[in-house]
């Protein structure tokens, strides 16, 4: 049960570091669940044709997992580290994206010359014309 074990404490760091450390209140955000649920939807297509018991592509070793699959004969385990995988990369495109807003406060954003257009969060061009 070592894949079911490694999933869950997956989760668990993950939400840790959310809740401890980055504090970015995506878990309290509707986009967030939107997001997550139209991603959980495609995973469910994917994961459900590659694990399909009556013609796998992938294969788990069954001593490692729970043996509990839904539906389409998924490991629940593919669903928590999935989870995990999708948050901690919003996590830091969220961490990054507020050093992104904190630098382009005090005037450090433009000091790179930017990559052209303009700045979402500003509106100021990205690229400084001379």
């Amino acid at each position: 049960m070592e894949y079911t074990w490694a999933s869950i404490v997956a989760v668990l760091v993950v939400v840790a570091i959310e809740l401890l450390w980055l504090r970015t209140g995506i878990f309290g955000k509707i986009t967030f669940w939107i997001s997550y649920a139209i991603i959980l939807f495609f995973q469910v297509l994917v994961d459900g044709w590659l694990t399909k018991l009556s013609a796998p592509i992938v294969l788990y070793n069954p001593d490692e997992n729970s043996g509990i699959r839904i539906p389409w004969d998924i490991p629940v385990e593919d669903y928590l580290f999935g989870f995990a995988l999708i948050v901690l990369t919003i996590l830091l495109w969220e961490r990054a994206d507020g050093r992104g807003k904190a630098a382009s406060q005090d005037g450090r954003a433009d000091r790179d010359g930017g990559a052209g257009g303009s700045s979402a969060r500003t509106g100021k061009p990205l690229i400084r014309r001379r």
